[in-house]
């Protein structure tokens, strides 16, 4: 069920391409909501709007504000011709696009050249917080030249404009272009699939390296399955049938209250060690002797250490590239002074497929 109320639009708080940021009047108070332009159109203030208050009820964390889903103002809105791809099938809010696989888009030739991945790195998260620390190395150690994109899959958030992240990151030029696969959408680029979204990424976006993860908001419960970010095992076996090189980032910390989530969580332990069936390589930064003991024996009870490549990464610049660039990331409300193991861990899977970019670069280029 969705609990639905109607407000007014009295301010505009902020604006990113996609998606507005207002303050409604709702039941006497002033609260946040979020306009999806794609969605719903413009929105200003005055405007009377239906909204979704289900997640404010709720008290949930990143989907804690309202969400239009009817402006007023708006009774009659039209779409562009192109395209006839639906994400969101089949609910009230089902948005047309035009993804790279159909023959009207413009790059439908780029895409279908490639059926191949062709070795490319493919940083692989389970949280949204982790491409920063990952694309923030990546661009220092290439110094700016491995061409990152980012594929959202569907497994949290369906609309990338959602993510002040990506906004910032593709701002400060550490993302070069975006994918969105599935049901996500917004990107600069849309897909059907995972397998699709991964090849638009190196075929059509001209990835260097690919940093595949979910959008804000991982649904999780505390059981073994429920929680969305079992998808990094799928992706691993995607990337592998695809031919690319699979860099799987671990959930490493020593922060969090939750004993399934102490060392390394339960959510790397699960998607690793059973969901994923290819090998693939796991870089782990380098840990105080007691934390390195205890995620190594994780790494072993779970079977990561024998189906998978685990390596340390020791020259591991995260600190000094998330500020360097002015990235005050967080996850669950923790920067990298309160719970640094889970940002250093990001930042050496972005270290280690630098390091694959800089020797293919070199080899390409004939140095030694």
């Amino acid at each position: 069920m969705i609990r639905i109320r109607t407000g007014e639009v009295v301010g505009v708080q902020a604006r990113r391409p996609g998606l507005t940021e207002v303050l409604v009047r709702v039941e006497g108070k002033e609260e946040r909501a979020v306009n999806y332009d794609q969605l719903t159109g413009p929105v200003k203030p005055g405007d009377a709007v239906v909204l979704n208050t289900t997640a404010v009820y709720k008290k949930l964390g990143t989907g804690g504000t309202h969400f239009i889903m009817a402006n007023l103002a708006n009774p009659a809105l039209d779409v562009p011709c192109a395209g006839h791809i639906m994400k969101a099938r089949y609910t009230p809010s089902q948005v047309k696009v035009l993804a790279v696989e159909e023959e009207e888009h413009p790059e439908n030739q780029s895409f279908r050249a490639v059926d191949s991945l062709d070795g490319t790195p493919v940083i692989i998260a389970s949280l949204h917080s982790m491409i920063a620390p990952a694309a923030a190395v990546i661009h220092k150690l290439t110094r700016g030249k491995a061409r990152v994109v980012y594929l959202m899959t569907d497994g949290a958030s369906l609309p990338l404009p959602l993510s002040r992240l990506v906004y910032e990151l593709k701002e400060k030029g550490l993302l070069s272009a975006t994918v969105t696969c599935g049901h996500a959408f917004g990107g600069d680029y849309e897909a059907v699939t995972v397998y699709s979204g991964l090849l638009a990424a190196r075929g059509v976006a001209g990835a260097d390296i690919i940093i595949a993860a979910m959008g804000p908001g991982i649904v999780g419960t505390g059981s073994t399955f429920g929680f969305t970010g079992v998808e990094q095992g799928e992706l691993v076996n995607a990337v592998h049938i695809l031919e690319g090189q699979p860099v799987a980032v671990p959930r490493i910390g020593f922060a969090d209250a939750r004993e399934r989530h102490r060392g390394l969580s339960h959510h790397t332990r699960t998607a690793l060690g059973r969901v994923a069936l290819a090998p693939c390589t796991v870089p782990i930064p380098a840990l105080a002797l007691e934390k390195h003991a205890l995620v190594w024996r994780q790494l072993q009870e779970s079977g990561i250490l024998d189906r998978h490549r685990v390596v340390v990464v020791e020259d591991n610049p995260t600190r000094e590239a998330l500020q360097e660039y002015g990235l005050a990331v967080t996850t669950m409300g923790r920067g990298i002074d309160e719970d640094p193991e889970f940002f250093l861990a990001a930042g050496a899977a972005g270290a280690y497929a630098a390091g694959l970019f800089l020797k293919t670069n070199a080899v390409s280029e004939g140095k030694p």
